[in-house]
């Protein structure tokens, strides 16, 4: 009579461990945890607006030769990403990324130089928002991502990623990029961006502001009925 009892005390041990292994099989990984944070950071995505510090280190003379330092914004537009970053040091300028065109806006010459995107739109849109509306799931279809570990960053609490770019096409421009992914809000504080040859570019962010109210005006260059335009072939 007791027999029928006996059988799922028996049982129990393994069906513990069991449902022990399977919880531990559907834990996230830290890289999965950071890529479902930026998910997330995306679908909400509007605008964001950031204070930027960009360097250049050339390997060459073993030195920061180039440090620019603004304000950078990006705005969802469709399906579509904008960007504009005026600098102001050390000499004013500004960039716009839109409708497929890189401007860049020298206001001392005065003069805009028109880059169409062309077949590279894709390209060059991936890179814009990388850490900055861009999903992890995108991420992972352009680069072999790799989790490098946690990493407070100005006292921000992050987690560092080195990405391979699977195109060998984009190789030949950069080697390997690094994300620093603020781990609460899912964006990108800092960024480094390797050349084949050892050259790299390091962009720092700071002042962060997520979905605040841009103005349209922001996106546009201020140019007059002076202002030269030129638009480079090749």
């Amino acid at each position: 009579m007791r027999q029928p009892f006996l059988i799922p005390v028996t049982l129990l041990p393994i069906l513990t461990l069991l449902i022990f292994l399977h919880a531990q099989q559907r834990q996230e990984s830290p890289l999965e945890s950071v890529l479902h944070k930026m998910d997330a950071a995306a679908t909400s995505f509007r605008t964001t607006q950031a204070d930027f510090e960009w360097d250049r280190y050339e390997k060459v003379i073993d030195e920061v030769d180039d440090i620019q330092s603004g304000t950078v914004y990006y705005r969802r537009v469709g399906k579509e990403v904008e960007m504009k970053a005026d600098i102001a040091k050390p000499d004013q300028k500004f960039v716009l990324f839109s409708a497929g065109k890189i401007q860049m806006y020298l206001p001392k010459p005065n003069q805009v130089t028109v880059y169409e995107s062309g077949k590279n739109r894709a390209d060059i849109e991936s890179y814009l928002v990388l850490g900055f509306g861009g999903s992890g799931q995108e991420l992972t279809k352009a680069f072999d991502v790799t989790y490098e570990g946690a990493e407070t960053i100005n006292q921000v609490a992050t987690a560092k990623l080195q990405l391979v770019p699977k195109s060998a096409k984009v190789k030949n421009t950069f080697a390997k990029i690094v994300l620093w992914i603020d781990l609460e809000r899912g964006i990108s504080v800092q960024q480094q961006f390797f050349e084949p040859q050892g050259d790299y570019r390091l962009a720092k962010y700071s002042n962060i502001r997520i979905n605040d109210k841009i103005n349209n005006d922001v996106f546009q260059l201020k140019t007059n009925s002076k202002t030269q335009t030129i638009s480079p072939r090749g």
